[in-house]
């Protein structure tokens, strides 16, 4: 199986009767980095809560690694899907790094020396376990973002999903995530208003507008296109040309 994320014909409208979602398609294989980029309104975050089940729809499929995501495989969707909140302090409420990344874990079952090395995977894999015994209110925001991250690397999913992942960074803090994503051995899905972090991490990027998919393709090729940028209120920083920006490794 080597498919992570299936959307197909998904169409979502809130209670008010505000259309969001409309028949969005996307296929994510394993290993893949997508970025998903898009104006304000676009249906972004909306669309990212319905792959861990926080929003249903009756309109359409998700599927995380094969599974459908409804009520009944909620469980077992929310192990396979690590989202990682724009917000750090969504995520911490320990009163310690390692209590906060041991939290999911020994939630399903997992304890003692199993425990520990899950915990010291997920802090080694975003270089913060010299930090273990810290309260996470004494950690730079930088560095709770990481732990964030940890927090769901310790649930070992099948896809890693960031809201907005540079927000707020300082540029040391900024670089040193996109070192840490770069080197994770699993799928990304990354939900971003920061071009140049898109093409920095995602091979593969998707423009989502109006609701809808309405672009798929490299990264590189679409930010370099300027009627589909402006068409869909997209601009690199001032300044920027994408020959600046590295390709990928």
């Amino acid at each position: 199986m080597n498919t992570a994320l299936e959307i197909s014909d998904l169409t979502f409208s809130y209670p008010d009767g505000r259309q969001v979602l409309n028949s969005v398609n996307l296929q994510i294989n394993r290993g893949e980095r997508v970025a998903l980029l898009g104006p304000n309104g676009a249906g972004k975050t909306t669309l990212v809560m319905h792959l861990n089940g926080i929003l249903l729809s009756d309109q359409g499929i998700v599927k995380v690694a094969g599974i459908k995501v409804d009520k009944e495989n909620l469980f077992e969707v929310r192990k396979r899907v690590g989202l990682v909140f724009q917000d750090p302090d969504d995520q911490l409420f320990m009163t310690t790094v390692r209590d906060d990344v041991a939290f999911g874990p020994s939630n399903i079952g997992i304890q003692g020396e199993e425990l520990n090395e899950v915990v010291d995977y997920a802090l080694d894999q975003v270089k913060m376990k010299e930090f273990a015994d810290r309260p996470p209110h004494h950690l730079s925001f930088g560095q709770r973002r990481r732990v964030a991250v940890a927090t769901v690397l310790a649930m070992k999913p099948d896809i890693l999903v960031l809201d907005e992942p540079s927000s707020n960074l300082d540029p040391a803090s900024r670089r040193e995530l996109a070192e840490i994503l770069l080197n994770l051995d699993v799928t990304i899905f990354m939900v971003t208003h920061d071009l140049p972090y898109a093409l920095e991490i995602c091979p593969r990027a998707a423009i989502l507008n109006n609701g809808k998919i309405v672009a798929d393709g490299n990264t590189r090729d679409l930010l370099g296109d300027e009627e589909l940028m402006e068409s869909n209120r997209l601009e690199l920083p001032f300044g920027m040309h994408l020959d600046h920006i590295p390709h990928h490794r």
